[in-house]
């Protein structure tokens, strides 16, 4: 089997000309040389060299070859460095899950430009989805890291290595015409017993659902919600049509809607955080780059 190394000693001595400058150049003696040289043209079935004791020269079929051995020795090397590069975590593509409304928030605005700075040269590939969805994929390593969005780090898989990169409160999106826009201060959950809601769909695969339900729960009352979407803007343009209130995380009011205003929550426990996932065991060294860039180096003690 013809390897690198025989094209290797076949393009220096087709360069010299000579086999003791060719061996010289290639730091071996001359009747390795002379050994793979004879191998190379058993394994090609025709001489590459015209020998005699006066000069050393290509034949034809050697003349032809030099080109391709030297367009598959630069390819070798470009594959060597490409490799090198990769596992130094220069070069690759980095797969990025993130939730819809994560491009909102400066963390995620913040990691991607410094990972970007960083590497130029590596291809991000972001997948958008809901929380759960995202999850799933990281398990199934169809994901290198993921933004999710999580209220608390106990409700973070223990297999995944997370790191909370924000925490904003959940606020009120109402029409500014609506009674509770005018209401002094902030508002008590409490407030919003009864009122028509709109939220994100169930199936969606949020954790905004569960976690509206509980603080609503806790309250004393079960959300009334009229309608469901799936996507961030039709939830506030639904608002904007005075179809109903809805509780959102605050980065969510950076969707302008006519007539929309927001309301802070009297309650401390209305919050959400966005985390940044990747998978605790075989971490792509990509993925370590990117955490990184999105902690400034450090590693939170979320997610377990």
């Amino acid at each position: 089997m013809m390897e690198l190394r025989h094209l290797r000693y076949f393009v220096t001595l087709a360069e010299e000309l000579h086999f003791t400058r060719a061996a010289a150049r290639l730091g071996i003696s001359q009747p390795p040389l002379s050994q793979q040289i004879r191998q190379l043209e058993e394994l090609l079935g025709t001489p590459l060299f015209q020998r005699s004791n006066r000069r050393v020269a290509l034949t034809e079929a050697g003349r032809t070859m030099l080109g391709e051995a030297r367009a598959a020795l630069a390819q070798a090397a470009r594959a060597e460095t490409v490799a090198r590069r990769a596992a130094r975590g220069e070069v690759g593509e980095l797969r990025i899950g993130l939730f819809s409304s994560a491009p909102l928030l400066p963390a995620f605005r913040d990691a991607v430009l410094a990972f970007r700075r960083r590497v130029p040269e590596v291809q991000l590939t972001l997948e958008e989805g809901p929380t759960m969805g995202q999850i799933e994929l990281l398990r199934r390593g169809r994901l290198d890291a993921a933004f999710l969005r999580c209220p608390s780090a106990d409700d973070l898989p223990l297999d995944l290595e997370t790191v909370e990169l924000a925490r904003e409160p959940l606020v009120v999106a109402l029409r500014r015409d609506h009674p509770l826009a005018r209401a002094p201060g902030r508002l008590p959950l409490g407030a919003l017993a009864g009122e028509a809601m709109i939220f994100f769909s169930r199936s969606v695969g949020t954790t905004l659902h569960a976690q509206l339900e509980a603080l609503c729960r806790r309250a004393g009352f079960a959300p009334r919600i009229v309608q469901e979407t799936r996507e961030n803007s039709t939830l506030m343009g639904l608002v904007g049509a005075g179809l109903g209130l809805a509780v959102v995380p605050l980065s969510l009011t950076r969707i302008r809607v006519a007539e929309v205003v927001r309301r802070d929550l009297d309650d401390p426990a209305a919050t959400t955080s966005t985390w940044l996932a990747t998978p605790r065991e075989g971490a792509t060294t990509l993925a370590t780059a990117f955490a990184a860039c999105a902690t400034g180096g450090r590693r939170g003690d979320g997610g377990g």
